[in-house]
C-alpha cells in the first residue's frame, strides 16, 4: 500500500503519524499528502491513480488526522466500496496501522453477512469510520431518524468508482449521497478510481450533491508502465471458439515459472472450462484455485484466505476479482480471451505487483485468430494509456422509485422537498419534474391500470401534503428487497453425500444431502434430465433431480462433461478497441507484428475477396449447398450485431428474400437465406443502402420489441427493482418461475392498458441500452453510410471462416469439440481457396 519514497512529510500530518511513516522507512506519497491539502482546504477531491499506488491510504489519510486524538464523537468517515469483499480486505488493512499506531478509532465493517444485533448497534452508536456498500447506505438512510447517525458525518470515501457509475447500483449511490448532503452539509467526498476515460465528468458526478464546494481532481504522477505481451505458441490457433484449449500446456508451464498467477477469463464457464483443463495436465499438483460469483460465499472466502496467505500458485477467475483485493505476491496477471476494453485490462494488470515503482506484468492469450487483432489493439492501447471506461448515464425511473419508497420508510416529505433533492444526484439532475411526479404516483397507486389493486397502493398523503407509507409492512417489505442486482433466477447446487441419498431420489423424498456447492442459474437445469454431466466449483457432477430451490447432484466421472452456460459475466467489445482493430486490418504494414497464421489469413482474404476498411462496411454474399449466406464485419460487438441481425431479417423478409437465420459474434454477422442475394443486389432488387438505413432503428425496432421476449425479460427486472415485484417475504423466497409468471401478467397489463406506463418506459430504455446496444448500433449506421463495399463471391472467404463455424453447428462436448471445429475450419477454408 505504502513504499519507501524520499519527499518531505507535510506538517499538516500529526507527528505521531509522521512518525509511523518514519520508523518504517516510508514516507507519505506526493498524491496521498495532496488528497489531505485538498480535504483540509474544505473540498471534495476526486484521485485518479493506478492500482497499487496507495489510494486507499490516501482516502484515509484525512480521516486518520482528524481523528488521532480521540476527542470526536460519532461517524466521522463512510467508505463505500462496489464488493463485500473490498470492504472486509480494507478493514483488515485500514485496522493494522491503527493498532500499530495505538490510534483511539474505530473501525467496523458492515455488509449483508453482519450481524442483526450489530447492525442495530451500529445505527445507535457507529465505529468512526464505517465501511459498507451502496445497498448497506441506503437501507440505513431508509430508518427513521437517520440524521442521529449521520449527523456528524464529516467525509465519505467511494473506492473504485468507476466501476459503479456505470450501473444501477450507481444510480441507488447518488441517490443516497445527496440524501447524506442534507443530514451532512458538511460532509465532503473523496472519490478513488484507477481506470477512468473522463475524469472531469467522473469529478461533477462526486460534485453534484453540493455544488456550492469545490471539487478537485487529483492525480498520481509517476510509477512504473505495465508490461503487457501477447502469447507466442506454436500450436495451431483456433478460427472461433472460446476455450482456449490450445494454450493450457503452455499457461501451466508459465504457472510453474511465476510465483503467483492470476488468471482472469471473461465469463465463468470459461472459468471452469480453464481451470479442469489446467487441473488436467497438473502432474506436479501446484495449488490451482478457482474463484467465481456462482460458488458459494464460504468457497470464495477461502481462496480469498489462501491467495492473502500465499498458499496458492494461481487463481483462475472472473469479474469477482477485477476489484481491490490487495494481494502483493502476484507477480503475473494472465488475460485468456480478449480483454474488450483497455481499461478493463488495466484494471486487471493492476492486481499484479502491488508496487508502484515497479511494472506490473501481464499475458495475454487470445482464444481464437480475431482476438489475436483485440488483444494487439488492446496492447497498444495500454501502452499508450488510453482509457476506454463507460461514462455515467441518466439514472432509471425504477431505482428512483425504489428511492423514493425509501425515503417515505424514513419519514413523511413533501413532493417538492424530494424533487430537490433527487436532482442533487447527477443521474437525475435533469430530471424534468413531470417524470418525477409519474415515478411518485407509480409508488403511490401502481399507475393508471394498477391503481384499483391495494397491493400496489404502497404511499397515501396526508392533508399537510406530506407523502407517507399506506402501512408499516410495507417498510418491512422494502428492506428486504433493497439492492439493484438483478441476476437470473438461481438455485443451490447440493452434492449428494451418499449412494444411499443417491438412491432416496428415484424412490422418495430427496433429503438434505450434502454441502452447498453454489449457485446457478435456473435455466440451465431445464436443459438437463437425470445423468448428465457437468463440471461446477472445478468437480464432475452428475444431474440427479430438483426439489423446490435445490439441485442435487453427485460425483461423477465422465471424461466429456457439459459445461455450464451461464447468464452472466460477458462483456461488449470497446467501441476504441474495435476502431483500433478495424485500423489494424485496414494497414498492411502493421501485419508483421500479428503471428504468421493471422497475417496469412489476412493475406489470403485480400487475395480472394477484399478486406474491411476502417470507415466503411464490407458485405459478401455467396451461396453455399442449398443456402446463400451475407456476412458482413462491422465489428461493433455481439450485442449490437445481435439487434442488427434481428432487424436486417426483418427487413429482408419484407424484400422477398427470404431469411432463414442469422448468428452473430464480436466482430461479424452472417445471415442464411433462401434467395440469391447477390443476383438480388446485382439486379437492384435489393439495394444494401436502403437494408442498413438509420432508419431501421424506427418502426422496425418498435415492432421488433412489441413481439419479442426481450421487453417481457427487462420488464421483469425494472418490476423488482421498483418495488413492484418482491423477490422476498418474510421467512421465504419466491422462485425464479414465480416472479417470470407475476412479471408477465403485469406486463401484458399495462401494455394492453397503459402503453405508455413509466415502468414500460423504464424497460425500453433498458432495453435499447443494455440488452440492444440501440446507441452503438445507430452510430455505425450512421458511419458507414454511402460507404457500403459489395463484394459478390462464388464461395465462402478466408475472413467469413469463423462466423461460418456458429452457423448451424451441433452442440458437441469435450475433446471432440476441439477436433470437429478444426476439421470444419479445414473444410471450409478449402472451399474459399481451393485445395491448400
Amino acid at each position: 500500500m505504502l513504499g519507501p519514497l524520499a519527499v518531505t512529510v507535510s506538517s499538516t500530518l500529526p507527528p505521531i503519524i509522521t512518525n509511523w511513516f518514519t520508523s518504517r522507512g516510508w514516507s507519505p506519497r506526493q498524491h496521498q499528502l495532496d488528497v489531505l491539502t485538498s480535504y483540509q482546504s474544505g473540498a471534495s477531491q476526486l484521485l485518479i491513480a493506478p492500482t497499487g499506488a496507495g489510494k486507499t491510504m490516501a482516502g484515509f489519510l484525512p480521516s486518520l488526522a482528524e481523528l488521532v486524538d480521540g476527542k470526536y464523537q460519532g461517524l466521522h468517515t463512510l467508505y463505500i466500496s462496489p464488493l463485500k469483499a473490498l470492504a472486509v480486505d480494507v478493514h483488515r488493512n485500514l485496522s493494522a496501522p491503527i493498532e500499530d499506531m495505538g490510534l483511539p478509532i474505530t473501525v467496523e465493517a458492515r455488509t449483508g453477512d453482519t450481524s442483526a444485533s450489530k447492525r442495530t448497534r451500529q445505527r445507535v452508536k457507529p465505529p468512526h469510520i464505517l465501511l459498507t456498500t451502496p445497498e448497506q447506505l441506503a437501507l440505513l438512510i431508509s430508518h427513521p431518524h437517520a440524521e442521529l447517525m449521520f449527523g456528524t458525518l464529516r467525509r465519505v470515501v467511494l473506492d473504485e468508482l468507476h466501476a459503479l457509475v456505470t450501473s444501477k447500483r450507481g444510480d441507488l449511490l447518488s441517490l443516497g449521497l445527496a440524501r447524506l448532503a442534507k443530514l451532512a452539509p458538511d460532509m465532503r467526498i473523496t472519490a478513488l478510481s484507477a481506470t477512468v476515460a473522463r475524469p472531469d465528468l467522473l469529478r461533477d458526478w462526486i460534485a453534484q450533491p453540493h455544488l456550492d464546494r469545490p471539487t478537485d481532481l487529483l492525480r498520481m504522477v509517476g510509477g512504473a508502465p505495465p508490461e503487457l505481451a501477447i502469447l507466442e505458441t506454436e500450436e495451431r490457433l483456433p478460427w472461433a471458439g472460446h476455450s482456449a484449449k490450445y494454450a493450457h500446456r503452455e499457461l501451466y508451464q508459465t504457472i510453474q515459472q511465476h510465483r503467483t498467477t492470476l488468471l482472469f477469463v471473461n465469463t465463468r464457464s470459461q472459468a471452469e472450462m480453464l481451470f479442469q483443463g489446467l487441473w488436467d495436465i497438473n502432474e506436479d499438483l501446484l495449488p490451482i484455485a478457482l474463484h467465481h460469483g456462482s460458488l458459494s460465499v464460504e468457497q470464495r472466502r477461502k481462496v480469498e484466505a489462501a491467495m492473502s496467505s500465499g498458499k496458492l500458485k494461481a487463481v483462475v477467475c472472473t469479474s469477482t476479482l477485477d476489484l481491490g483485493i490487495d494481494w502483493g505476491d502476484v507477480d503475473l496477471v494472465v488475460q485468456v480471451g480478449a480483454p474488450k476494453g483497455s481499461s478493463r485490462m488495466l484494471q486487471r494488470i493492476g492486481r499484479a505487483n502491488h508496487r508502484l515503482d515497479d511494472p506490473s506484468k501481464a499475458l495475454l492469450v487470445p482464444s481464437n485468430r480475431f482476438e489475436v487483432l483485440e488483444c494487439e489493439a488492446a496492447v497498444e492501447a495500454v501502452s499508450e494509456g488510453h482509457q476506454d471506461s463507460e461514462d455515467p448515464h441518466p439514472g432509471g425511473y425504477d431505482v428512483l422509485a425504489q428511492h423514493i419508497l425509501g425515503m417515505a420508510s424514513a419519514e413523511p416529505f413533501l413532493a417538492d422537498d424530494l424533487y430537490a433533492e433527487v436532482t442533487r444526484a447527477w443521474p437525475y439532475r435533469d430530471l424534468a419534474r413531470p417524470k418525477f411526479d409519474r415515478v411518485l404516483d407509480f409508488v403511490a397507486t401502481g399507475g393508471y391500470a394498477l391503481r384499483a389493486y391495494e397491493r400496489y397502493a404502497r404511499l397515501k398523503q396526508n392533508p399537510d401534503h406530506t407523502w407517507r407509507l399506506s402501512h408499516p409492512s410495507v417498510a418491512q417489505q422494502y428492506r428486504l428487497n433493497i439492492g439493484t442486482i438483478i441476476e437470473e433466477p438461481m438455485v443451490r447446487v447440493r452434492l449428494i453425500r451418499s449412494k444411499e441419498q443417491k438412491r432416496g431420489r428415484t424412490t422418495g423424498p430427496i433429503g438434505a444431502g450434502g454441502r452447498v456447492l453454489g449457485e446457478m442459474e435456473e435455466y440451465f437445469f431445464g436443459t438437463l434430465t437425470p445423468g448428465d454431466t457437468f463440471v461446477f466449483g472445478g468437480e464432475i457432477v452428475a444431474f440427479e433431480g430438483m426439489k423446490d430451490n435445490e439441485a442435487f447432484v453427485s460425483r461423477a466421472a465422465a471424461k466429456d462433461p457439459k459445461i455450464p452456460s451461464y447468464m452472466g459475466g460477458k462483456f461488449p467489445l470497446s467501441t476504441y478497441l474495435a476502431k483500433r482493430v478495424r485500423r489494424i486490418m485496414d494497414s498492411p504494414g502493421e501485419w508483421g507484428k500479428l503471428p504468421n497464421q493471422v497475417s496469412d489469413w489476412l493475406r489470403l482474404q485480400r487475395d480472394f475477396s477484399v478486406l474491411p476498411r476502417r470507415d466503411s462496411l464490407l458485405v459478401e454474399t455467396f451461396p453455399r449447398g442449398t443456402n446463400h449466406f451475407l456476412v458482413c464485419y462491422p465489428f461493433e460487438g455481439r450485442l449490437a450485431h445481435q439487434t442488427l441481425g434481428m432487424l436486417l431479417t426483418r427487413r429482408l423478409e419484407r424484400m422477398r428474400a427470404r431469411p432463414l437465420g442469422f448468428v452473430a459474434s464480436e466482430y461479424a454477422l452472417g445471415i442464411w437465406g433462401l434467395a440469391d442475394l447477390s443476383a438480388l443486389i446485382r439486379t437492384d432488387r435489393l439495394s444494401l443502402d436502403e437494408l442498413f438505413d438509420e432508419d431501421m432503428l424506427g418502426d422496425d425496432l418498435e415492432s421488433w420489441l412489441d413481439e419479442s421476449a426481450l421487453m417481457k425479460r427487462t420488464f421483469r427486472n425494472c418490476a423488482i427493482i421498483s418495488g413492484l415485484i418482491e423477490r422476498r417475504h418474510p421467512g421465504k423466497e419466491k422462485s425464479g418461475r414465480q416472479i417470470t409468471m407475476s412479471s408477465d401478467i403485469i406486463y401484458d397489463v399495462l401494455y394492453q392498458h397503459e402503453p405508455d406506463h413509466i415502468l414500460i418506459e423504464a424497460t425500453r430504455h433498458d432495453a435499447a441500452r443494455g440488452l440492444l446496444d440501440i446507441e452503438r448500433l445507430g452510430h455505425m449506421l450512421t458511419r458507414i453510410k454511402s460507404h457500403i463495399v459489395h463484394k459478390p463471391l462464388h464461395q465462402i472467404s478466408p475472413l467469413a471462416v469463423p462466423i461460418m463455424l456458429d452457423i448451424g453447428k451441433e452442440p458437441i462436448f469435450g475433446e471432440a469439440r476441439e477436433s470437429a471445429m478444426a476439421d470444419a475450419a479445414d473444410e471450409l477454408l478449402r472451399e474459399a481457396i481451393g485445395e491448400l
